[in-house]
């Protein structure tokens, strides 16, 4: 009996072994048995029974994951050709549903392409150019997304409701489906014009840029001529006041000179002769000059000898 009670052991331990299996989390998993799911999907982490060889275990993410859509070209509603390229955040709501639809998250991608690649084209195709690329002339608003998660600033009203708009459209078809998976978030990551918009769209954005330009050009020419009428006013107005205080200054001198002239010619008249009269000679003779006069010239009488 001893030699049989190891390899039942072993197979007992085989056995319970298969039976159980483990959801972790940010995971949850459904039970398949012949090929079909039973019970109801497990969606806490925790340790788990299933019957061995009979049933099978198939576990899902319960986290957000990534939809990346491809790059497209859509025309817009004025007949221009833009290319769109998108991206999304979904969840696997409900394990079972999911299971039932989509079979695995592969397959769900696939559905989800043609899901939100049509809502986003719908949607572009109606819309005009303007209303798609962001004008810098726009108020900024803040967007609050449906869960909560996080604040997005599109910085444009037109783009917040296209936005909002395929989000809407996603979740009615997915609902619609049945599909067992959320859609938490859909986003335009790039707006590209082709080659031949792109082109035209350059040159305008040239042609208004040096408008502008022209616009600052002009401005600045007018407050410079505006300061250096200014500068020429002010320094005329300095000019002018101190013409007048100089002719002040040299008036008052003028007067203080003649007063003292007056006084020191009241003091000593002869003296005061003396000193002008060698000021006129300072003045009037130097080496060059020749004077031709009578010896009895009173203009000569302080060189004379006697």
């Amino acid at each position: 009996m001893k030699k049989y009670s190891l390899p039942l052991l072993i197979v007992f331990i085989l056995i319970l072994g298969s039976s159980l299996f483990i959801v972790k989390e940010g995971q949850q998993a459904i039970v398949i048995q012949f090929g079909k799911p039973i019970g109801s999907p497990s969606t806490e982490a925790g340790l788990y029974f299933k019957i061995p060889l009979i049933q099978n275990v198939i576990i899902f993410d319960k986290k957000i994951l990534e939809w990346d859509g491809a790059s497209s070209e859509i025309p817009t509603k004025d007949n221009k050709y833009i290319y769109i390229d998108a991206y999304a955040r979904w969840k696997i709501s409900d394990a079972l549903t999911f299971y039932k639809s989509a079979k695995n998250e592969m397959m769900a991608q696939s559905r989800l392409d043609d899901i939100i690649d049509g809502a986003v084209r719908d949607e572009i195709s109606n819309r005009i150019m303007s209303e798609i690329i962001r004008s810098s002339n726009r108020k900024m608003i803040t967007y609050e997304s449906d869960n909560n998660a996080e604040k997005i600033d599109y910085g444009d009203g037109a783009r917040l409701e296209i936005i909002d708009r395929i989000l809407n459209n996603v979740k009615d078809k997915l609902a619609e489906l049945a599909m067992g998976i959320e859609i938490v978030d859909v986003r335009l990551k790039r707006i590209q014009y082709n080659e031949q918009v792109q082109s035209k769209l350059f040159n305008r954005m040239i042609s208004e840029q040096n408008m502008i330009a022209e616009k600052y050009r002009a401005q600045g020419q007018g407050k410079k001529q505006e300061i250096l009428g200014m500068q020429e006013k002010k320094e005329k107005e300095i000019l002018s006041e101190a013409y007048v205080e100089s002719q002040t200054i040299m008036g008052k001198a003028d007067a203080e000179a003649v007063k003292i002239y007056a006084d020191s010619y009241s003091k000593s008249p002869e003296f005061y002769n003396f000193n002008k009269t060698l000021e006129s000679y300072q003045k009037s003779i130097d080496s060059t000059t020749k004077i031709i006069l009578s010896t009895d010239n009173k203009y000569l009488k302080y060189l004379n000898n006697k």
